[in-house]
């Protein structure tokens, strides 16, 4: 699983919109054939945090590679940016990576992370404005995904997006190029640096959404728990098994919730009735090799430059001008 697209709606600062939309596209996922339901809502406060559990795990490789390249090749990455610049983190979560950036990148003018998940998201960047105190911090709680009024980029400064976390895998491919080409609207001709996973052994993809210690089951589930709380929704969490495979002719790691027994969920009036083995599809991931990601990019407007790898070539950070 990556961090969407957080997965990622506008600002969403007033908890009755986000409340309405989860509801509206939980009802409409279990309607659907097949059943389906956005990643973004795996990240309430539970599900912030059992992610970043995950990125600590020994199975999970992308958050250990992509802080692996941007350490070891922070100063090429500095130089693509330029001095003066205010980054836009897309899905920024803990904010982990940015600090990485912030620390080689020359007078940055601003930081603005945006996140769905909205009490991770100020916890992060209050203790990130301590350990920072000369560079302006705006969060922004919301859906990037979806039109966002951003703070004001400072004059004479750069605006460049952050997008890592191979969260784009997250998107079908024609989404993404719709995703990049919308932020491309905000980055007011900077640019772009995105980190994207590459096709590699299924073996490893298997066991980094299957981890030993039952992380990403949990993760999986809790977009049901989420339900059970927020919407009222009357259905069995532990009644559903968390199913992760690769995809091959597709190129992508595909995450669902299998019904184990014949059950009902009932929410907001609508009941929708499960057999053993009916699924919830709950996210896609897709891996790229690196000349198809530089082709999609160029799809979307942008020009392909700079791309660093760890030595096993299994992860990819791109930077990306503005054509």
């Amino acid at each position: 699983m990556d961090r969407p697209p957080a997965y990622a709606t506008s600002r969403l600062t007033r908890s009755h919109t986000a409340h309405s939309g989860f509801a509206r596209d939980f009802v409409e996922g279990l309607a659907a054939h097949p059943r389906r339901l956005a990643p973004k809502y795996f990240y309430d406060t539970a599900g912030s945090a059992l992610f970043d559990h995950i990125c600590a795990l020994p199975e999970y490789y992308p958050t250990r590679t992509e802080i692996g390249i941007l350490r070891a090749c922070s100063e090429d990455i500095a130089a693509c940016i330029g001095p003066g610049a205010q980054i836009v983190e897309f899905g920024a979560g803990s904010v982990l990576k940015i600090r990485l950036l912030l620390d080689a990148l020359h007078s940055p003018a601003g930081f603005i992370p945006i996140d769905i998940s909205g009490e991770h998201l100020h916890a992060a960047a209050a203790a990130l404005q301590r350990d920072y105190p000369a560079i302006p911090i705006e969060p922004v709680v919301g859906d990037f995904t979806a039109p966002i009024t951003l703070p004001a980029c400072p004059a004479g400064a750069r605006r460049v997006g952050f997008f890592p976390g191979s969260s784009l895998g997250n998107f079908e491919p024609d989404d993404a190029i719709r995703f990049l080409r919308h932020a491309a609207e905000n980055l007011h001709g900077g640019g772009m640096l995105i980190g994207i996973d590459l096709v590699k052994d299924p073996a490893r993809l298997h066991a980094a959404y299957n981890d030993a210690a039952g992380v990403t089951a949990a993760f999986n589930r809790n977009v049901l728990v989420r339900a059970q709380r927020e919407l009222g929704a009357e259905l069995a969490p532990e009644r559903f098994a968390h199913y992760a495979f690769y995809n091959a002719p597709l190129r992508r790691i595909e995450m669902h919730l299998v019904s184990e027994t014949s059950q009902r969920i009932v929410v907001l009036g609508r009941r929708f009735d499960f057999t053993p083995g009916d699924t919830l599809h709950t996210e896609n991931s897709y891996k790229y090799t690196i000349d198809d990601f530089r082709e999609l990019a160029r799809s979307a407007g942008y020009s392909p430059g700079a791309c660093w790898c760890d030595p096993d070539r299994s992860f990819s950070l791109h930077w990306l001008a503005m054509q």
